[in-house]
């Protein structure tokens, strides 16, 4: 255990020493250098950015629970995300650094009026402080525990061991939100990305090791010739996700949280110019389709080396961890994991704070701010938050039973309104404010009754699903008597003073992706890895048949270019 501590010390350290090296002589005195990171952020930091954001332990533990529970359906709120990813960096980006966005909610403001964006900034943020933060840093706190086993190490018990390392993450992670802003976020994300990558590659291979006794190769024998039907990611009715949900509710969420989510969109906001962020939201993509490879193999493993009948699941992939890596690795893989922890509580506290200070401040106070004064404002606001998302986290221990559920059912309160608005707001000219508004009510009173009140039984999904029509119906026809004075016009000007020219791979990148999608699919399907009858052979091989072809058109256009 000793060896285990120092190795997840040193790691750990080493991040903050490389972030602090990185960072250190960064301009944060201006608003566009502590929220925008500069606009001086490369594609390559923006996706591993955007990747450690996103994942959290929330998912490395509770996705690979699913998969030893069941099959690999649960993919469904991860892989597809790769769609709204493609159209945020063809479609999306470009508006927004045009139009010199520091935050998603000032399209609010422009499309609708004043009051919209004040609306859905407050929404933003109670998800935020409420709900996303202190969730993160509990679950963070229980993998945490779970796999250091702090309970036994110091001999406290379990309620202390959660508040300590709520609060150790919290003050950590604030430290690089409130002294570093988006630049020394997004820089030590960029490094526990990778270790994070390597890290938690190591445990499927350990594990595969492990199951063959030895050999790596026929440990991959025994999970391809075994209990295969617990490949598909094709879910049926019974299943944790059935397909027909992947369509309707949830690609709406992955909408909601892709392409107009501020803790991730902020990132790709801060580039240099639009082909840097076109990489790194594509980056981000691209990781996605290897996923599976982190949340839902180790799932398996865990089914075949610890056997059925685990309870609580969730203990599956801990107990993998401490199965099969070796000690000095398991220091280095608590530190990969402390680092994803890290990176999803300082990334939406960085953004609850400019979302404060850019959003809501103005309307709160008439005082002007000079750069120097906003800057110390929002590190003020952001140690407070910090504390109340501190405080509320331990808390969570005491009504824990479906919290992941909880949570996914709370979004639907901000995340479905929010796309709705979008939706009409991107693609009609003339519904006012009032109108969005009245339907964003309408949208939390029906959504409160059904899901909350009356607890239809439905799959919330469709619920979610239905809502986002009857907000855009509502809204469309509302907008017939509530219009804009003038229809909204597009601003052509560049804001931002960056260039804007796309990067010239996007279209055949965002083409190879959409493939690479679609092959994985089949791939994890009963034509593919789900077939007792060994068909996944072709599949395989048209995959990388079309890749190689795709690889060759971008070469040629490369030396045109």
């Amino acid at each position: 255990m000793l060896l285990t501590i120092i190795s997840f010390l040193l790691v750990t350290g080493g991040v903050a020493w490389l972030s602090w090296q990185k960072t250190k002589n960064d301009d944060l005195s201006t608003s566009k250098g502590y929220f925008l990171a500069g606009r001086g952020l490369s594609g390559f930091v923006i996706g591993c950015s955007m990747i450690l954001t996103s994942l959290s332990t929330e998912q490395i533990i509770g996705v690979n629970a699913n998969s030893y529970l069941g099959n690999f359906s649960i993919i469904a709120w991860t892989v597809p995300t790769v769609i709204p990813l493609c159209f945020l960096a063809l479609y999306l980006l470009p508006k927004y650094i045009r139009n010199g966005y520091t935050t998603i909610p000032e399209f609010f403001e422009n499309r609708f009026d004043r009051q919209t964006r004040l609306i859905m900034s407050g929404l933003f943020l109670v998800f935020y402080l409420f709900i996303v933060i202190p969730t993160a840093l509990y679950t963070g706190a229980i993998a945490f525990n779970k796999i250091f086993n702090l309970e036994t190490t110091f001999g406290i018990s379990y309620a202390e061991s959660i508040v300590y390392t709520v609060m150790a993450i919290g003050v950590v992670g604030a430290a690089y939100a409130i002294f570093g802003g988006l630049k020394a976020v997004a820089v030590s994300d960029t490094i526990n990305a990778v270790i994070l990558v390597i890290g938690a590659i190591l445990v499927p291979i350990f594990g595969l090791i492990y199951l063959g006794k030895g050999s790596f190769m026929e440990g991959v024998h025994i999970i391809g010739t075994t209990h295969v039907e617990k490949f598909n990611a094709i879910g049926s009715a019974t299943d944790a996700v059935p397909w027909p949900t992947i369509f309707t509710g949830i690609m709406l969420v992955h909408f909601f949280y892709w392409t107009t989510n501020q803790a991730i969109v902020q990132r790709a906001l801060g580039a240099k110019d639009l082909k840097s962020g076109q990489k790194g939201i594509l980056i981000a993509a691209l990781f996605l389709l290897l996923l599976p490879l982190i949340l839902n193999v180790p799932g398996l493993l865990s089914f075949h080396i610890i056997g059925e009948g685990l309870n609580p699941i969730d203990l599956s992939y801990p107990e993998l961890v401490n199965r099969v890596l070796p000690t000095v690795l398991q220091g280095f893989f608590v530190a990969a994991l402390f680092g994803a922890i890290l990176s999803t509580f300082n990334s939406f506290l960085n953004s609850a704070a400019t979302i404060y200070c850019k959003d809501l401040l103005p309307s709160i106070t008439k005082k002007t701010f000079e750069d120097k004064e906003l800057i110390v404002y929002a590190k003020k606001v952001s140690t407070v938050m910090a504390i109340v998302t501190i405080i509320i986290g331990p808390l969570l221990m005491f009504g824990t039973d479906g919290i992941f559920l909880i949570t996914k059912r709370f979004a639907g309160f901000v995340n479905i309104p929010i796309v709705a608005l979008f939706a009409v707001g991107l693609f009609n000219k003339t519904v006012s404010g009032l109108a969005a508004r009245i339907a964003l009510l309408l949208h939390i009173v029906l959504y409160f009754l059904i899901v909350w009140v009356f607890n239809v039984k439905i799959n919330f999904v469709y619920v979610m699903a239905a809502l986002f029509v009857f907000d855009v119906a509502v809204m469309l026809i509302l907008g017939i008597f509530l219009r804009r004075d003038t229809p909204y016009q597009d601003n052509t000007e560049n804001k931002s003073n960056v260039d804007l020219s796309n990067w010239e791979y996007v279209n055949v990148t965002v083409a190879s992706l959409i493939l690479g999608l679609l092959s994985l699919y089949a791939l994890l399907s009963p034509i593919g890895l789900a077939s007792p009858e060994g068909k996944p052979l072709w599949i395989i091989c048209g995959y990388v048949i079309i890749q190689a072809i795709l690889l060759i058109v971008v070469g040629k256009n490369k030396q045109k270019a």
